[in-house]
């Protein structure tokens, strides 16, 4: 898997990146997660990860951030990574006139009651991958075939949220914009893959 390799082979001379892609519809279960929070998968593939977290699906519609970075070189504990990384899809949610937030003890994006954003996490020798998702335009279905990240929560997406035509092209840009910001990143760090087998 490339952001293995990536994070295995990289220095303390290494520069950081972000990945920005989209995944085929898959379903993924994290260190903490189980098998039966699956009810049914329905042909769509569940893959085991070594990301932090339970179950999520991945989907066609629908971004993913892999965070590949120096939490040490960058003075980062993990939890204010995780707060960087809610505030990051917040803000880029706001651009929109969404308004969003997080919920204490429940990593992730929320509007209203709804979950509009997952967080999940590995680090090793204090540098960190696997990252989060965010719902844009995607067939929610399959999330009713799993209990979300061992939540008894309904799933959102911006399309549902905003009036007028939403693509992942216009979020990426707008979430690229906000790493820029936030973690003082130039473009030639960010890399987007339309379309990506690997999780």
């Amino acid at each position: 898997m490339a952001m293995h390799h990536f994070t295995k082979t990289r220095t303390a001379e290494t520069l950081d990146e972000i990945w920005l892609l989209e995944h085929p519809p898959t379903f993924t279960v994290g260190l903490t997660g189980r098998k039966k929070d699956i009810f049914f998968s329905n042909n769509i593939p569940v893959i085991k990860s070594d990301r932090g977290g339970q179950v999520t699906y991945h989907g066609l519609g629908q971004v993913v951030a892999y965070v590949l970075i120096d939490l040490k070189r960058k003075n980062l504990s993990i939890r204010r990574l995780v707060a960087e990384l809610e505030n990051i899809i917040i803000d880029a949610l706001n651009r929109s006139e969404i308004i969003a937030s997080t919920q204490p003890g429940f990593p992730g994006v929320y509007v209203g009651k709804e979950k509009i954003a997952s967080i999940g996490l590995r680090v090793k020798n204090y540098c960190s991958y696997h990252g989060f998702s965010l719902n844009v335009d995607m067939d929610l279905s399959p999330w009713k075939q799993i209990y979300p990240c061992g939540q008894d929560v309904t799933m959102t997406q911006i399309s549902d949220q905003v009036k007028g035509k939403i693509s992942l092209p216009m979020i990426s840009a707008i979430l690229l914009e906000k790493f820029i910001q936030n973690f003082q990143f130039c473009h030639s760090n960010i890399i987007q893959s339309p379309y990506n087998h690997d999780i």
